[in-house]
């Protein structure tokens, strides 16, 4: 699984010209789910989601999680992230989930991440997402369980 993590002030989601998902101060989470992603997979990656330490503590380090700043998270599922560009100039999707698996994956993410008493918007799975944020920083980060897994 691949996560894009962007610090933001806010975020949101439209479909059709309508908003489904906002968020004030939080993460935004791009998540992709890679054909063979596992149980292991997916707790690493809400694991990791919740308690990474990007945001500011009184003294201005990095210091506090999503979860310290009662903050929210917009998840948005994202197949391109699994997208490979090394060869051509086509990237190549093959190693991206079936819908199915991924779209099961995806919403294990959120309920889990609900489960901790974290808030979370979603996108609708497979739409046409116009996805805008304040990237709060700037602060992006790249979670790949592959990596570490």
């Amino acid at each position: 699984m691949r996560g894009v993590v962007q610090r933001v002030s806010e975020a949101h989601v439209k479909v059709d010209g309508n908003i489904v998902g906002q968020i004030e101060r939080g993460l935004m989470v791009l998540l992709g789910v890679a054909e063979g992603d596992t149980e292991a997979d997916l707790k690493y990656l809400v694991e990791k989601t919740i308690h990474l330490r990007i945001f500011e503590d009184d003294e201005g380090k990095m210091n506090r999680s999503v979860i310290d700043i009662g903050g929210s998270i917009l998840a948005i599922s994202q197949f391109t992230l699994l997208g490979d560009a090394r060869k051509g100039r086509r990237p190549s999707f093959i190693t991206a989930a079936r819908p199915e698996e991924a779209n099961q994956m995806y919403q294990d993410y959120v309920r889990r991440i609900r489960d901790q008493g974290v808030p979370v918007e979603t996108g609708i799975f497979q739409a046409d997402m116009k996805v805008s944020l304040v990237n709060d920083g700037p602060v992006t980060l790249l979670l790949d369980s592959s990596k570490i897994l």
